[in-house]
């Protein structure tokens, strides 16, 4: 299950940006992934809840936004829904150039994450 190391992966990246701003929390995590990334959405949010489990992550929310994939050939312009399984052939002039416009995304998109305030030191007067 290549879900976990994907899972694994985030939790690093979002914890190399996090610690180093302060925080002490990460809520929430919010990821594309493509119609043809090759990722099983359940498979990764059971593997991000584990991977999550004694960091600053651990408790965060991951939203996963699926990007549709789309294809433009490359004879006669013309783009469409590429679906699964993948139609890489124009509809419109049966062409086999195809340019994959998206569908492949895997990235990080936000991360919402919580700091301790930084409080001025108390002075008191003698």
């Amino acid at each position: 299950m290549h879900e976990m190391s994907i899972a694994l992966a985030i939790v690093d990246q979002v914890e190399s940006a996090a610690r180093p701003a302060g925080a002490t929390t990460v809520s929430g995590v919010r990821l594309q992934v493509g119609e043809l990334a090759g990722v099983v959405p359940d498979a990764l949010a059971f593997s991000f809840e584990l991977a999550c489990a004694g960091t600053v992550l651990e408790g965060a929310e991951l939203m996963t936004e699926r990007v549709s994939a789309r294809a433009r050939c490359g004879a006669c312009a013309d783009t469409w829904p590429v679906g699964m399984p993948p139609q890489l052939s124009c509809p419109g002039c049966g062409g086999a150039r195809a340019e994959l416009l998206s569908g492949r995304e895997l990235q990080i998109v936000s991360v919402c994450w919580h700091d301790v305030p930084v409080h001025a030191p108390i002075h008191q007067e003698r």
